[in-house]
């Protein structure tokens, strides 16, 4: 492994603390190297905080002149909530910028590195760039595609089965799988759920598995007819975080005043056969800044955003559990593929275990 590796290495573990705490803004980390040695570093705490650059660079004081700074993101050349840090980078007597990726954003895009170096600064761009792109998946899609990153967590039987025929799935997955989706919790902007998984389980759809200073993701409901029960956790459990209820155009003025008396919010959604239309309620989610998704559930919403291909990422959980029968709820309804070459293809980017447990995380296959 070379030096810049390494030292991007560190700065991405740094990056990560940041995860749930700083969108719609990327997550990044820096270091200030001299010598072969660490002498700041920094990362970006939350939307409006000092930017990791300028925390690293405040931690390396004077010893910053000449150095080298190991940044995940391309600094920023412009002025938002916060100064550039190419100003304070170019304050501090560094001379070398060792980047991992540009930044897609098509307002700053390639900004920072070009005025650094037309600075007289040696500016290097590519370093561990695959690693640094996934740390930033979210914020990449949000910005560039204008919708939130989707993700689809899933947890199976051996055979399939997300459920008894009762609706019964409390608990298909061991205590440290739901550890672990309660992580992902922490750091999604959002989770999504069907009006039937309210229903039969009751969830309180917080991160309660997982204290930190991150806020709990938005809860969102899809809810096309306004079925949700008005004494459901969702809507009286105690919890600081917005509850979005997404609805039919359609609905009751009546029931959705009493709704939103609770404290929840009704989003008026396009439908689409019948149901809720999923790219809308995204396109509706993307405007409030939204820029991650975690869909926990059931199998129509399964169904229907793996059918109209807005899944970006899959976490599917195996758990070493047989139902023994045709008759529990499947991970997804419907008629599937007639022949086996026209089953959707997923890359996978790692399979982990959680005791007995198996996670599978996959992206669709490109072309998909």
């Amino acid at each position: 492994m070379s030096p810049d590796e390494r030292f991007m290495r560190q700065a991405l573990s740094l990056a990560r603390k940041g995860l749930g705490s700083t969108s719609p803004n990327p997550v990044v980390g820096a270091l200030v190297v001299k010598h072969g040695r660490i002498i700041g570093s920094g990362y970006h705490k939350r939307a409006g905080a000092p930017h990791a650059e300028v925390v690293a660079i405040a931690k390396a004081g004077k010893g910053a002149r000449g150095a080298t700074l190991y940044v995940t993101l391309e600094p920023c050349n412009h002025y938002g909530r916060t100064p550039p840090c190419t100003r304070a980078i170019l304050e501090s007597g560094i001379r070398t910028v060792v980047v991992g990726i540009g930044d897609p954003n098509p307002h700053v895009k390639g900004g920072g590195a070009e005025f650094l170096r037309a600075q007289g600064l040696e500016v290097r761009c590519g370093v561990m760039k695959e690693e640094c792109a996934r740390t930033n998946e979210a914020y990449i899609t949000y910005v560039t595609q204008g919708k939130p990153f989707v993700m689809v967590k899933g947890a199976l039987t051996l055979d399939g089965w997300i459920a008894t025929r009762t609706g019964h799935s409390k608990w298909i997955t061991n205590e440290k799988s739901r550890r672990f989706v309660h992580m992902l919790r922490k750091t999604s902007d959002a989770i999504m759920v069907g009006i039937e998984t309210v229903i039969a389980d009751d969830p309180l759809l917080t991160a309660y598995l997982r204290k930190g200073p991150a806020p709990d993701p938005v809860r969102v409901i899809v809810d096309t007819n306004l079925r949700v029960p008005l004494e459901s956790r969702i809507l009286t459990g105690e919890t600081s975080t917005l509850t979005c209820i997404a609805a039919g155009s359609k609905v009751s003025a009546d029931r959705k005043k009493k709704i939103e008396g609770l404290g929840a919010k009704v989003l008026r959604c396009k439908v689409k056969d019948g149901r809720v239309d999923l790219k809308d309620l995204l396109n509706q989610l993307a405007k409030m800044s939204i820029c991650s998704v975690l869909v926990e559930g059931g199998a129509n919403i399964f169904t229907t955003i793996i059918r109209e291909r807005l899944v970006d990422k899959y976490y599917l959980f195996l758990a070493p559990k047989l139902l023994g029968g045709d008759n529990g709820v499947p991970f997804t309804t419907g008629p599937g593929c007639d022949i086996i070459k026209d089953c959707w293809e997923l890359q996978v980017a790692r399979v982990r275990r959680f005791d007995d447990d198996i996670m599978v995380e996959a992206y669709p296959k490109v072309g998909e």
